[in-house]
């Protein structure tokens, strides 16, 4: 049986909080509208790693010129992936944009398309789709 991680427990310092927030935010934008349940999303993920406005601001200022963090931990990029997919579905509707920062996210993560379809499957309430080549975590 896999054993349960807690995003909170995985985010353990403020820079590992706000480059996961920064990612997060950077799915939510892609479309070029955020949704009321995006940024209910959004408060709910900051309001659970304790960040304050003082510290995301600097992030929603600059969205034009950031880019995706990508973690060096295989369990963080894992949970990190999972919470981007989660953002791409709230609104119910995948964006291409949405879905093409996922891929990108997913590509440099050393995951394929498969394995983000399954993904995104099974977190929108579809069932798993068989995979021959399931995801390692280094």
């Amino acid at each position: 049986m896999q054993e349960a991680h807690l995003l909170e427990d995985v985010l353990n310092t403020p820079q590992k909080k706000l480059a996961f927030f920064q990612n997060l935010v950077l799915i939510a934008a892609a479309d070029g509208d955020l949704s009321k349940d995006e940024g209910d999303f959004l408060l709910q993920i900051g309001s659970k790693l304790g960040l304050t406005a003082e510290e995301v601001m600097p992030i929603a200022n600059n969205l034009g010129v950031l880019s995706f963090i990508v973690p060096s931990e295989g369990l963080q990029r894992t949970l990190e992936l999972q919470t981007l997919v989660q953002m791409m579905l709230q609104d119910g509707q995948i964006d291409a944009r949405e879905y093409g920062l996922c891929m990108e996210y997913a590509n440099r993560i050393g995951y394929s398309k498969a394995i983000l379809d399954d993904m995104v499957s099974q977190l929108s309430g579809g069932a798993p789709i068989s995979n021959p080549n399931p995801p390692t975590v280094s």
